[in-house]
């Protein structure tokens, strides 16, 4: 018999391709899924019910393969968590369901990997252990991993809701004028309204008192772009949005010095002119009020 050691070594490696080929195979089942569940709605939109019913079943056992699959991947997790556990010559209790669960589930699934990691376990554990989890004696094989083994066809009222469900994602009427509503749809069992209007507890506004009423102020139409501005961090304490535009122009040092030569003569010219307040007209200048035309033709005449 190998060593206790080298045989957890070998399971846990076992248990990682374990999980990585059962989730593989859960994508490609749910792929498959996708596409019959496709066919269904095109056969339920062609009236061919019955053939739909049949083939429904398909999906459902498909469907609860994958839930196994899942199931046991969570077992395969924790014991790859739990691997420390192994080392010892009995099962620990934490473990036990797990153990038991894989060594009966193995055999009836079609994960080499799955199956090669149920060998070691029966090798670490002997074959004592291993009949009594193949035949279930102890009840220590999970409930759910039973119920998802057993063959069994799939009650009426679950084939019902699956083409139900279909239609509905699918948007197939089905079955036909389900889904047009009908005049006493709406009506409570323990209350009916007999066909009567039921009177609106408030009265409707007039028009003066709907033109006192402030609008919201979200009335209207709205950017299609909205922008959240980022949150603050260590490297910008307040952070800004910026929106795309023009890029904004800095004044260059001779674009400055310029302008400053310019400020400079017009204040020299101000101060050399006859008018106190600094201030002449000029050609293209402000327009004298007719006060100020009186003032000149006056001094003139002097």
């Amino acid at each position: 018999m190998a060593p206790s050691s080298s045989v957890v070594a070998k399971i846990k490696v076992q248990l990682k391709l374990a999980i990585s080929r059962l989730r593989m195979v859960q994508q490609k089942d749910t792929a498959i899924a996708k596409q019959q569940r496709r066919a269904m709605a095109q056969l339920l939109e062609q009236g061919k019910e019955e053939s739909a019913r049949i083939r429904v079943e398909n999906i459902i056992r498909s469907d609860i393969t994958s839930e196994l699959l899942e199931i046991l991947e969570l077992y395969c997790e924790l014991l790859l968590a739990r691997i420390g556990l192994l080392e010892a010559k009995d099962c620990d209790p934490g473990l036990e369901e797990a153990v038991k669960s894989i060594i009966y589930a193995a055999p009836r699934t079609d994960i080499k990997e799955l199956q090669q990691a149920r060998q070691l376990l029966v090798e670490k554990y002997g074959k004592d252990f291993a009949l009594a989890a193949i035949d279930n004696s102890d009840g220590k094989v999970a409930e759910r991993v039973l119920k998802k083994l057993r063959v069994e066809p799939p009650p009426p009222e679950l084939v019902t809701a699956y083409l139900r469900e279909i239609a509905k994602t699918y948007g197939v009427d089905w079955p036909k004028g389900e889904n047009k509503e009908g005049v006493d749809e709406d009506d409570d069992d323990d209350e009916p309204s007999d066909g009567h209007v039921i009177r609106s507890l408030e009265a409707p506004l007039n028009t003066e008192e709907l033109s006192k009423v402030t609008p919201p102020r979200d009335l209207g139409p709205r950017s299609p772009v909205s922008i959240a501005p980022p949150s603050p961090s260590t490297d910008n304490i307040s952070p800004r949005v910026r929106l795309p535009g023009p890029p904004e122009l800095k004044p260059t040092a001779k674009m400055s010095a310029l302008k400053k030569q310019n400020s400079s003569a017009e204040s020299k010219g101000a101060a050399t002119s006859g008018d106190p307040g600094g201030k002449k007209d000029v050609v293209g200048g402000k327009i004298p009020d007719v006060d100020e035309l009186a003032k000149r033709f006056a001094q003139l005449k002097r």
